[in-house]
């Protein structure tokens, strides 16, 4: 008998694998990336207050850095995929190990990232933006670029809560975060209590100071717990085995991140060669966008944790449940910000020209209004992506995903991007066209992929010596 929607919503919201489930782990991850879109839409705010150019040139200038920070970031977060797939498993003391693994990755990842702090001129001035903008994006990226070690391991240490499902810690420090770089960002950008305004120079030394914060607290949080002995926390050695399996499978989930956000940046790259007002415009737009898609990320990772566990624990049709529940919450959370965008745009553009002298921002918002209808209607295949392709990437079908992003990322993207705005000069309006076809077709790939079920016989863990040959069982 065919049950009614109310009845349907029932049975999914109890049922293992099911709405409840799914929240009990999103809610925290959705309200800490919330709270990090929170933190960078306000340091743009603050931005847009002190100068139009220093607005312009954070967002390229963070995008860059995120971009490149984005592989050992996502490479060290991928820990969560293995303390998931372990903790179904029921091996809780190979959880310490990988928490170690974790750690080393993101040494390694920061000192990579130091050595492009010596670059930010040349790049900058390689994109052929405006003088007086391109030197501001080059003093944000290269503070970013040096206080790296922070966000990617504190991207790492999150996997030792998020995979075992507990993710409120996360969100606790994640909060403290966000509050300390509101409060840094408003003094140092302009200035106070002794200190002068630094605009676009103090709001990086809050970034890097506040996420400083937080990676203090979560390495104490983590390595001081009681129940070290089960997970082996304080053996803080390298296991040559597990960091191989960890970069296997992690550097493709990160470098999908990286590839992608590389093709973001080419394209605010190219859109700057438009004009500021263009730049401007487009950086609004793509930093209201993240008020959509980071929520949906941490709804993301949950899919990924629960397909995970799942996975370890060998239950399969509950993974593939769980990640349709992902999908139902992700799309009507996503049609009801499209509409905003669409019926409410000034909604979003009023903390830009808040304080902004009468008049300046006038030609930016009407552009940036337009382009908000871009984004509403890619939102809506942004949810198939991030619910898709993370719940195939915790099972460890990560190569398929770089293979995927890199090949739209170039095809769909970067190319005719650059085809419309440099040889064809059909503005701005086009090249976000081929933006908008390149997020619908990530969303009906990522979705088949998961629908052909390739992933159900991955997993990332090595097999337990019990269930070997010759193991005694």
């Amino acid at each position: 008998m065919k049950r009614s929607f109310p009845e349907s919503v029932s049975v999914r919201w109890s049922s293992a694998g099911g709405y409840r489930s799914l929240l009990a782990v999103a809610v925290p991850l959705i309200l800490s990336n919330g709270a990090f879109s929170l933190q960078q839409f306000v340091d743009r705010m603050f931005l847009a207050w002190s100068s139009p150019e220093a607005m312009a040139a954070a967002t390229p200038a963070g995008i860059l850095n995120f971009t490149l920070m984005s592989l050992f970031i996502n490479t060290a977060a991928y820990s969560g995929t293995f303390v998931a797939q372990y903790v179904g498993a029921g091996r809780l003391e190979r959880v310490g190990p990988v928490v170690w693994q974790t750690i080393f990755i993101s040494i390694a990842g920061a000192a990579v990232m130091a050595m492009f702090a010596p670059l930010a001129r040349p790049i900058f001035h390689l994109a052929g933006h405006g003088p007086p903008v391109a030197a501001l994006e080059a003093i944000y990226f290269k503070i970013l670029c040096l206080g790296s070690v922070f966000p990617i391991m504190t991207a790492g240490l999150s996997g030792f809560y998020s995979g075992q499902g507990r993710t409120w810690p996360v969100l606790w420090i994640n909060l403290v975060v966000t509050g300390l770089n509101v409060i840094l960002d408003y003094w140092l950008i302009f200035g106070g209590f002794g200190v002068a305004a630094m605009g676009i120079t103090g709001a990086a030394i809050a970034t890097v100071a506040a996420t400083a914060a937080g990676t203090a607290i979560m390495g104490i949080l983590v390595l001081a717990r009681r129940d070290h002995r089960r997970f082996l926390l304080r053996r803080a050695r390298i296991e040559s085995g597990l960091i191989r399996r960890m970069i296997r499978y992690g550097v493709p989930s990160g470098l999908q991140v990286m590839i992608d956000v590389t093709g973001f940046t080419v394209f605010v790259m190219l859109v700057g060669r438009l004009g500021m007002q263009n730049l401007a415009a487009t950086n609004i737009a793509l930093s209201v966008n993240m008020l959509a898609f980071m929520p949906v990320i941490g709804l993301g990772i949950a899919v990924s944790i629960l397909v995970g566990q799942q996975i370890g624990e060998q239950s399969i049709p509950t993974a593939e449940y769980a990640a349709y529940s992902g999908l139902h919450l992700a799309l009507a959370y996503m049609v009801v910000i499209a509409l905003a965008y669409v019926l409410l745009p000034d909604l979003f553009l009023i903390p830009y020209t808040l304080n902004a002298p009468a008049g300046q921002y006038d030609s930016i918002s009407e552009t940036a209004r337009i382009l908000l209808r871009f984004v509403a209607l890619y939102s809506l295949f942004d949810a198939l992506t991030l619910v898709f392709s993370s719940a195939i990437k915790g099972a460890g079908d990560t190569r398929f995903v770089v293979a995927v992003i890199a090949t739209l990322s170039l095809g769909v993207l970067i190319l005719p991007a650059a085809l419309v705005v440099l040889v064809l000069h059909w503005g701005m309006f086009a090249a976000w066209t081929t933006a908008t076809c390149y997020v619908s077709v990530q969303g009906i790939v990522f979705f088949l992929r998961f629908r052909a079920g390739a992933w159900k016989q991955m997993q990332v863990i090595e097999l337990p010596l019990s269930t070997l040959p010759g193991g005694g069982a």
